[in-house]
């Protein structure tokens, strides 16, 4: 693989190219950007778009896709974008995913569609809400960096759209019907049938959309892709090539060091999916985040009723669990990890560990393990990967797999045990 940093002056004659082949002028122009919980200098995006647009179009402004994340502080917002006056010239708005005065219906994927498309796995059709403010504009401008991704496969594109600032309706289905095919199932595959569905949902905003993809390794722009959704196709393609590693093993005892950025167990789930593939069956992987205080600062209410488990604790127990949120019952089994459930009682094939500030009480009673990490020293487990121990550091971008193709499988779990069950 031969491929190289892009320096700063190459990405803005990159964008300044390909946006200058684009009748932006005299347009109201939109840009659609990711919040802090996503790697890469957007700050660098954020001023090279200003400069290249600011002249030419009617009006720029900017909106961070949240998803169902918490909105950013002024201050949060003004250390991610290097903020330095332009927020006197350019509004700078947040979706706002819960309120429901700021959506609009755009369209229904319908259910023989829906099904389709989902081999099945549901079979109900869809409505598809999106931030309404996004109307008020000529062209729309989607930046934002693509890593392989526990829901989708990969991220980035129209996933900026769906969850970034969407309603609750279609986010909830589409996030349950990634914990369906499950998490080493669909992360790091860029054909999923999640992704089908957004790009159906994307076709019902019917203003022009231009796909800026970068590819991110070490917060470093590797790769830069400008257009529609080829543009995101060739990022997914150079992403799978940096941003999954192979190993020749998998490992007992795996430590997933979560950066500063996740802020809570929703956020820092993200160290699990992406080290899931490469822990042995009955394995321990410790998500190790002591700046970490909270389970969710949106949805903990929640997860503290339902707790974490396998994504078939849900499905045979379905008239308990049916009405909450999809997105939060997907969460939960992602991070849970894949397991069975026959007869009542529920194996999950790996023990997931908070190494956290939540306390064991609080990690007891959402049904995960707890370490102080007080007592885990780092440099202890570091070069023993011979030994079946495992250290990723900055973990949550990186997805891990084994060289010789294995993926852990449900079905294969459901063979050691009753077959009836499944």
């Amino acid at each position: 693989m031969n491929t190289k940093e892009l320096s700063e002056k190459e990405i803005y004659e990159i964008c300044q190219k390909e946006l200058n082949k684009r009748d932006l002028k005299n347009k109201k122009i939109i840009v659609i950007i990711p919040d802090n919980t996503r790697s890469g200098p957007t700050y660098l995006f954020f001023k090279f778009l200003i400069d290249i647009l600011s002249s030419k179009v009617k009006k720029l402004d900017f909106l961070i896709a949240l998803g169902t994340h918490p909105i950013m502080s002024e201050e949060k917002v003004k250390n991610f974008l290097h903020l330095n006056g332009e927020e006197k010239y350019f509004n700078i708005y947040q979706h706002e995913w819960n309120k429901t005065e700021k959506l609009i219906k755009i369209g229904v994927i319908e259910r023989l569609d829906v099904k389709r498309i989902t081999n099945g796995l549901m079979d109900e059709k869809i409505e598809i809400e999106i931030n309404s403010l996004i109307l008020n504009y000529d062209e729309i401008i989607i930046y934002g960096p693509v890593f392989p991704h526990e829901v989708v496969g990969f991220s980035g594109g129209y996933k900026y759209f769906f969850p970034g600032i969407s309603g609750p309706k279609f986010l909830n289905k589409f996030h349950w019907l990634g914990a369906l095919i499950t998490n080493p199932k669909i992360n790091g595959f860029k054909k999923t049938p999640v992704r089908d569905l957004l790009n159906i949902a994307a076709n019902f905003i019917k203003i022009p959309k231009t796909l800026i993809c970068s590819v991110i390794k070490g917060k470093k722009v590797m790769g830069l892709f400008i257009g529609e959704v080829d543009a995101w196709e060739k990022a997914a393609d150079l992403s799978s090539q940096i941003n999954i590693k192979y190993v020749d093993r998998s490992y007992n005892f795996v430590i997933s060091i979560a950066p500063e950025m996740y802020e809570d167990i929703w956020t820092a789930g993200k160290c699990m999916y992406k080290l899931e593939p490469v822990v042995e069956d009955g394995g321990k992987l410790i998500i190790y985040a002591p700046h970490v205080k909270e389970i969710s600062y949106t949805h903990g209410k929640d997860l503290m009723k339902i707790g974490y488990h396998t994504r078939d604790y849900f499905l045979k127990q379905w008239n308990k669990f049916k009405n909450y949120p999809g997105c939060i019952l997907a969460h939960s089994t992602h991070v849970k990890g894949i397991g069975t459930y026959i007869n009542g009682i529920e194996k999950p094939r790996i023990e997931v560990i908070l190494a956290t500030s939540i306390s064991e009480e609080i990690c007891k009673k959402v049904n995960l393990g707890y370490m102080d990490y007080n007592l885990i020293k780092i440099e202890e487990f570091e070069n023993k990967e011979n030994e079946g121990i495992l250290v990723v550091k900055n973990a949550g971008e990186i997805l891990y797999r084994r060289k010789d193709g294995y993926i852990p499988d449900i079905d294969e779990l459901y063979k050691k045990g009753d077959k009836n069950e499944v």
